[in-house]
């Protein structure tokens, strides 16, 4: 007889009057649920409750789901375990199942067909001893299928067991089963971990809370593309150098030696793309691999978290979160500081050395990069432009020639204003004094140029024309004039055809004007000067500025494409992080969200607030120097949103574009989800990122760095990006009417008072101010912002924070009992019910890490907080005890 497989489903366990093994102490309660092998008796598959500590009648809030990969049967047998848990150091299910004989206190059993059958799914089982010789107490067990909790009806489950009974349903590994989650999910989240609990509110009513926790398929993919994005930039840089054309030996010595860093730097990147090409397994990358080399450009511990709350007779709402280690340069290191550190450091050192080139300033140089990528853009566009015009005169449509010129206008209009620097003008005179024989003013005739010019003195040569530039650049405008000129010609002919006498003879019309191919032969050499002048344009901006960025790596040390590369390394791990946007535009209950962004795409173009919060110690203060310009960067991000051209997984995966200076990231949504959008998505309109860090340190490091240290840089940090903040605040109270745009949330402070609260904490001295952190969180909220939770790993310090915030968001939001906040708290952060393989305040469950001794500190902080001596004592010898671990 064939077997029927029972789909996944969750198990809630009560006990009532436990017997404990010694009489003058309430128990500890712990239930294994276990499936038991048919034929040969053993345990095939099994999962713990949470410990419930000090009742006879203990009700567990952690429900039980056995893994997908041991699948349950209606013949199979099911044990239940209960123990005594005497110890509690112990942080998993393996080790605390190894406990001493004693502390065994009962076992029941039973089929999954008595359970199906039974009224409700409900069983009543007597516990018995180990040799069956007495009875220890009664457990209730419940069954709830996955989609009951969907449809909310899961009260009947605990009416007969306790008056406050509590569910909390687990599934893992793939059993999430929303139904809001498309192929999108599917081709973007892997090993989903699904929890759901059952809280009671303040009014005695039941709210289903659920979490969701998935590995993001992006992890690896976007710090490919990105990589290779890089070597094609770096690429294109050195044939820029090598089109440059002769230069003088000193000049073309420079050039050699960057173009020999560029191709060392590109050969380094495409050794690390070809190791991760051959890596396969695990879609995120763990602490313990953080220092590996080819892992650099991934982030770490990256996942997306979200709970949904369902009450009854309301809206169902959601709160997201991304966590994700520091987006910092780990294998590199910080022994000589973070990036801000570094980046201050190499425009002191390019300044020494500006005796060897000609210095250009930071704005310079990024000004440089945009006038590249300006030309690089427009020109080809102009060029199709051009052609479609003269097509649209070929077949003498009016219309089409209409639309065609006012492209090509407004596009040649923006090429020029592109090129109106006077940097282009300084860098083409400074190129020309680079080239062979070159003599200036201040040198004797015939002494050729061996010394490169200063930047305070930038020389005039004789034979070089300073108004030649303004001449070229100002034929692009003259050539587009004329080409309009042209083209209102014609169309006024056109017109004045039409009006003529209809008594005219075929022959009249003939030899009144030339045949209808003449508008392309007409407009023809026009088009051709235009495209000429562009091309010309184009081939001096792009030699001036490449000459302007070969200052830049010629003034920098042999260092300075080091620090490209860990510039690159922290933008990577950042930007995937920010590519889980794309769950928020899948996700159709952010449809108020996109309304904000469609409202402010006036002002500031498509705008999404974005929320790095962060808990560190003091040691990390490289990592949070490598953050804030990684999360700085970010703006250089945006993001279009396009419809996939099928829901295979393989056409929806995110594509990045670009350049440095500027990235594009297409999310393909499915049709459905793609015609949901506002117009403006539709038709390609960009969604800019406005990244925002604020930083608080909380542990004991933090309280020596507040009592002896300095902690100026996260001061700086704070109120840096506060007036961010508020800046994208009030843009966006100028485009939205916020009342009918923003979330509606029980506790309805107002988000510019949140803002004055935040800034006001900003300033104030106050030791490990976390309320800056929930001041941003809520603000980040209010304001359909996309949140990150982060610290060195994203494990202990972000699990903690998050946990503490949702339960934070169950009492302020939705009425939690507060009998239940703590533990509700202890039940989200308890490693007991997870299980081996799916920890979920550890996602490196398994790993090396797991088996390190855990820290110890020499003596208790709380003491050596109450002398100043000693603490000073303390923190000497810890110093001497570290040097003399790590030599």
């Amino acid at each position: 007889m064939a077997e029927s497989l029972v789909l996944c489903c969750i198990y809630f366990i009560a006990i009532l009057e436990l017997v404990p093994e010694f009489r003058d102490r309430k128990p500890n309660a712990l239930v294994q649920v276990a499936v038991l092998d048919a034929h040969e008796h053993g345990i095939i598959a099994y999962a713990c409750t949470e410990v419930v500590e000090g009742t006879r009648d203990p009700l567990f809030l952690t429900g039980v789901s056995l893994s997908p990969d041991w699948p349950v049967y209606e013949e199979s047998l099911i044990k239940l375990s209960v123990y005594d848990v005497k110890d509690k150091s112990h942080q998993t299910v393996s080790t605390m199942l190894l406990l001493s004989p004693s502390s065994f206190l009962g076992s029941a059993s039973f089929s999954v067909a008595d359970l199906l059958k039974s009224k409700d799914q409900q069983l009543s089982l007597s516990l018995r001893t180990a040799d069956d010789s007495a009875a220890v107490g009664t457990v209730v067990v419940c069954r709830l299928k996955m989609g009951e909790i969907e449809d909310g009806e899961v009260d009947h489950i605990a009416a007969d067991t306790h008056q406050k009974c509590t569910l909390v349903c687990e599934a893992s590994h793939g059993t999430t089963n929303d139904k809001d989650n498309g192929p999108l999910m599917s081709a973007v989240f892997k090993n989903p971990v699904c929890k759901v609990y059952r809280f009671q509110t303040v009014d005695s009513k039941w709210m289903l809370v659920r979490e969701q926790m998935a590995e993001c398929t992006l992890s690896f993919s976007i710090p490919m593309q990105l990589l290779s994005l890089f070597i094609q930039e770096d690429s294109r840089r050195i044939q820029d150098l090598n089109d440059l054309g002769e230069l003088s030996p000193h000049w073309d010595n420079l050039r050699r030696d960057v173009i020999a860093r560029y191709s060392q730097l590109i050969k380094t990147y495409q050794e690390t793309l070809a190791e991760l090409e051959k890596l396969t397994g695990p879609v995120f990358k763990p602490s313990c691999s953080k220092a590996q080399k080819y892992l650099e450009f991934i982030p770490i511990n990256l996942h997306t978290q979200r709970m949904r709350v369902t009450c009854p007779r309301k809206t169902d709402s959601f709160y997201d979160v991304i966590t994700v280690g520091a987006p910092a340069a780990h294998f590199q290191g910080f022994k000589n500081g973070g990036l801000q550190k570094l980046l201050s450091r190499y425009e002191a050192e390019k300044k020494s050395t500006a005796y060897q080139c000609i210095y250009y300033s930071p704005e310079h140089t990024a000004k440089a990069r945009e006038i590249l990528s300006t030309v690089a853009q427009l020109q080809p566009l102009i060029c199709g432009l051009a052609d479609r015009l003269l097509l649209a005169a070929q077949q003498r449509s009016s219309h089409s020639l209409r639309e065609a010129l006012k492209s090509l206008a407004e596009k040649t209009e923006q090429f020029v204003h592109a090129l109106k620097d006077e940097l282009v003008k300084s860098a083409l005179l400074a190129l020309h004094a680079a080239r062979p024989g070159y003599v200036s003013k201040s040198q004797t005739s015939g002494q050729e140029n061996s010394t490169p010019p200063k930047s305070q003195d930038i020389p005039h040569h004789k034979e070089y024309d300073e108004e030649e530039w303004d001449r070229v650049w100002a034929n692009v405008a003259k050539s587009l004039n004329c080409v309009i000129a042209m083209v209102d010609k014609l169309q006024e002919q056109d017109n004045n055809n039409q009006d003529s006498t209809p008594d005219q003879t075929l022959a009249d019309v003939i030899t009144s004007h030339n045949p209808t191919a003449d508008w392309r032969d007409q407009l023809s050499p026009l088009v051709v000067g235009l495209k000429d002048c562009v091309s010309e344009v184009a081939e001096r901006a792009s030699k001036s500025m490449t000459f302007v960025l070969l200052q830049e790596a010629s003034c920098s040390t042999p260092h300075g494409l080091q620090l490209q590369q860990r510039r690159d390394t922290v933008f990577s791990q950042a930007v995937k992080a920010v590519c889980n946007f794309c769950m928020c535009l899948k996700l159709l209950h952010h449809t108020v969200y996109i309304r904000t962004c469609v409202c402010v795409c006036e002002g500031v173009r498509f705008s999404a607030a974005l929320t790095c919060l962060s808990v560190w110690s003091g040691e990390e203060i490289g990592m949070l120097e490598d953050m804030e310009v990684g999360i700085s960067d970010l703006q250089r991000v945006t993001f279009r949103i396009t419809e996939a051209a099928s829901d295979d997984p393989n056409n929806l995966q995110p594509i990045v574009s670009g350049r440095r200076d500027h990235y594009t990231v297409e999310v393909p949504l499915p049709h459905q989800a793609f015609q949901t959008l506002p117009d403006e998505l539709r038709q390609g309109k960009l969604l800019q990122v406005f990244p925002v860090l604020f930083n608080v340190g909380i542990n004991e490091q933090q309280t020596i760095a507040e009592r002896f240290g300095d902690i100026s840089l996260q001061e700086r940090i704070n109120q840096r990006n506060f007036d961010i903040l508020e800046a994208y605040y009030k843009s966006l109270s100028d485009k939205v009417p916020l009342e009918s745009h923003l979330p509606h949330e029980r506790t309805q402070t107002d988000v510019k008072e949140l803002l004055e609260t935040l800034g006001q904490n900003v300033v104030t001295k106050k030791r490990k101010n976390v309320e800056i952190l929930w001041l941003a969180g809520a603000i980040c909220r209010r304001l359909n912002g996309i949140r990150f939770t982060s610290c060195k790993s994203a494990k202990d310090r972000t699990s903690m924070s998050v946990t503490l915030e949702q339960c934070a968001l169950l009492r302020d939001e939705h009425q939690l009992h507060k009998d239940y906040f703590v533990r509700a708290l202890d039940c989200m952060r308890s490693r007991l019910a997870q299980g081996e393989g799916a920890q979920w305040d550890d996602p490196e469950a398994g790993s090396v890490a797991n088996h390190k001794p855990p820290s110890r500190h020499f003596y208790p902080i709380a003491l050596l907080l109450v002398s100043s001596h000693l603490l000073v004592v303390w923190l000497i010898l810890s110093l001497v005890f570290l040097l003399a671990k790590y030599q």
